[in-house]
């Protein structure tokens, strides 16, 4: 059974579900900025993306340890992540996952995921991956976070802000192609659109989804802010090593997901061999592979 351990910093609270080791609040004196998995719009908060980003060709792949078989992000988000611990001061938790005869079927190898989330300034929750291969032979994978919030964010509502009175803003000026997602989620990179062209905002329209999720590639600085024009309540995420960004929202829903990757879904020009996928970490045995990105309040 889940159990949902509660961390806190003076008036940052953050709790996070032992299933998927998903984090379901980030509250700041009381409000919170979270999406809450309101399942008439998608019922999750923020998913581990776990050994994939994203969708397989029919969920399928060969690897050097034999086939896979995965749905879309992966095997972490669908498992119980053992509670390693909290820390003394009941800031920071950390999660473990390892393989199981069920991933061990999906996913043909040994390792070990430990996922901390840690409030790590007043405003401020830093999330953590280290993936460590337990296994005797390479370990190909991608992780990525799907933290999804709140529009409009606190405040903002009392402001009169509605979708599109958000605006994302980024450390410099610059062009975003982005690939169009297709049939089985896979991404066309020779079917593509420009949401960014030289420019540092973006403004957030519905529009922006047309074409299901906005995959951004090497965003200046790895860093985003989301941001309410009239509040200027929102949120800024900082993602350095994380090489893609993903910005999603289903249809007509009050919030947007702004995801750090480190791969994506399958092209539709690539094979379907695991190790050949963009963004593939390749990790030898008995290494550590870590990763972080921060999500700060405003």
């Amino acid at each position: 059974m889940s159990t949902i351990t509660t961390i806190s910093r003076d008036g940052l609270t953050a709790r996070i579900d032992s299933m998927g080791a998903q984090l379901t609040s980030l509250a700041l004196d009381g409000n919170e900025y979270l999406w809450q998995a309101d399942p008439a719009f998608w019922g999750k908060h923020a998913p581990v993306l776990f050994p994939i980003v994203g969708n397989l060709r029919d969920d399928e792949a060969t690897s050097a340890a034999g086939p896979c078989h995965m749905g879309r992000h992966g095997v972490a988000r669908i498992n119980e992540h053992r509670l390693v611990g909290v820390s003394d001061d009941g800031t920071a938790v950390t999660y473990e996952l390892t393989e199981t005869d069920e991933t061990l079927a999906a996913y043909p190898y040994r390792f070990k995921l430990n996922m901390t989330y840690a409030l790590t300034g007043p405003a401020t929750l830093t999330q953590t991956f280290a993936v460590t291969n337990t296994g005797d032979v390479d370990l190909p994978f991608s992780v990525g976070g799907h933290p999804a919030f709140n529009i409009p964010a606190p405040g903002g509502a009392e402001a009169g802000e509605t979708f599109e009175d958000y605006e994302f803003r980024f450390a410099a000026p610059w062009t975003a192609t982005c690939p169009k997602i297709v049939a089985g989620g896979l991404a066309d990179p020779t079917d593509t659109f420009t949401p960014v062209e030289n420019a540092d905002t973006l403004r957030l329209t519905r529009d922006c989804f047309a074409f299901d999720t906005m995959v951004f590639d090497h965003v200046p600085g790895n860093t985003v802010t989301l941001v309410g024009t009239k509040s200027g309540h929102g949120i800024t995420l900082d993602f350095p090593g994380f090489d893609f960004l993903g910005v999603w929202s289903a249809p007509g829903a009050p919030f947007v997901a702004i995801e750090p990757w480190t791969g994506h879904a399958t092209y539709t020009t690539e094979d379907d061999v695991l190790e050949h996928k963009e963004g593939i970490t390749i990790l030898a045995p008995g290494a550590t592979e870590t990763k972080s990105f921060s999500i700060t309040l405003l």
